[in-house]
């Protein structure tokens, strides 16, 4: 496996002042490695450079560049095979996105990897060099359309990949959301109650002189509770998410038992459980297809499962192929498989057309996936208006029932 080059050319942004043919006089930016590279630049383009600098950074090292985003390289992916399909040179193609991109640090970073293929280094290998970006999957594929020569249907392939994959992501998170924003607004909601309304109701309950209603002193007692305390709330909230965070990055068995339970919430685990085959079905279906090793193609589709428990299951299974059984048999074993996907795999198997079932298998499970999102999405709004009617009205009745019990005794 080639490894990034470390010693690559950091990619920059320079001022320029120039001389057109005309004599009339130009100034701007542009990107790239060296001044030298930046003059003969501007030099292809008709423009005799007089004055050409790096541009300062900006003070106190704060900084205006966009950051680049899976989304990002998805499109720039889906720009080259587009491209490369169309029959335009892949260094042509590279300079067209170049310039065409909006956002600037996508533009620094395929001029960077344009003038390594523009000096004769292989395109996988200028990939590889950025793997915050270019993961060793993308890299993998890449390089197997370079050595068989058929770079543009390659491109197709990661591009669909990649643009399967971040909409798959963008409906788990959408996913995600709505619990959250449940809680979020059910919390909001209620603290603004016991902090600012509820005490208002206490200050006519000390003139009453009766004895209150338990659960209206339970309430009471809370109020008083976040009117004091709510800084001391909201520094254990805040604190016991950094801590959780922090220890989902750090402890595999943490991680392990999160990604364990996230699958069993109702609903939601459902759903993760979806996408997780989904991923592995189209990552095993681009890969293979593209001519990388099923063992092989099983290392990449385990990373890419987006949980550890399947990502575990996919590395057992990645064994047991190594050690000579069928995928179909070892999928079987591993027991998170639905049934109808074991069965698919093994039709793929004995066809010969494994590649094509698994590309069925992940189109089927991102339209179950889809239509999972818009179900959880129908049947939490009502819920939204469940709670929020459940905590407000419980509060309602706790402050109204003193003066329910006082007009019973008058």
């Amino acid at each position: 496996m080639n490894q990034p080059d470390k010693n690559s050319a950091k990619v920059d942004t320079f001022i320029w002042v120039g001389v057109s043919a005309r004599g009339k006089r130009l100034q701007g930016e542009l990107t790239g490695t060296s001044v030298a590279l930046v003059k003969a630049q501007l030099r292809k383009q008709g423009i005799t450079p007089s004055k050409v600098k790096r541009k300062p950074k900006p003070l106190f090292g704060l900084s205006s560049t966009q950051k680049i985003t899976p989304k990002d390289i998805a499109v720039v992916t889906r720009q080259i095979a587009t491209m490369l399909t169309a029959g335009v040179a892949l260094v042509q193609a590279l300079d067209m996105i170049a310039s065409g991109a909006k956002n600037k640090s996508v533009s620094k970073l395929i001029t960077h990897i344009a003038d390594e293929v523009k000096a004769g280094q292989p395109l996988a290998k200028s990939l590889r060099s950025h793997p915050k970006y270019f993961d060793e999957l993308y890299c993998d594929l890449v390089e197997s359309g370079e050595q068989s020569g058929a770079l543009d249907r390659i491109f197709d392939r990661v591009a669909l990949y990649k643009e399967k994959a971040e909409a798959l992501k963008s409906k788990i998170k959408k996913a995600m959301f709505y619990p959250i924003a449940v809680l979020s607004v059910a919390l909001i909601v209620t603290s603004i109650l016991l902090i600012f309304v509820v005490p208002q109701f206490e200050e006519i309950f000390t003139g009453f002189g009766a004895e209150l209603p338990g659960f209206t002193l339970m309430v009471l007692g809370i109020s008083e509770f976040m009117q004091e305390y709510w800084w001391l709330f909201l520094i254990g909230l805040g604190g016991s998410g950094y801590a959780y965070k922090e220890a989902l990055q750090r402890s595999a068995a943490v991680r392990h038992f999160n990604d364990r339970m996230v699958l069993q919430i109702p609903a939601i685990g459902e759903i993760l459980k979806k996408a997780a085959v989904a991923r592995y079905a189209r990552t095993l279906s681009t890969t293979f297809a593209a001519g990388v090793p099923l063992v092989n193609a099983l290392e990449s589709a385990a990373g890419a499962s987006g949980n550890i428990i399947y990502k575990n299951a996919i590395l057992d299974i990645k064994g047991e192929v190594s050690s000579g059984n069928q995928m179909n048999w070892a999928m079987r074993n591993s027991r998170i498989f639905p049934d109808m996907v074991v069965q698919m795999v093994a039709i793929g198997e004995e066809s010969g057309a494994l590649d094509s079932m698994l590309a069925k298998v992940a189109s089927i499970y991102e339209q179950e996936v889809d239509d999972a999102v818009d179900g959880l999405s129908s049947l939490l709004e009502p819920m939204i208006m469940v709670i929020l009617g459940v905590l407000v009205g419980g509060l309602i009745v706790a402050m109204y029932l003193p003066i329910f019990q006082l007009g019973t005794v008058i």
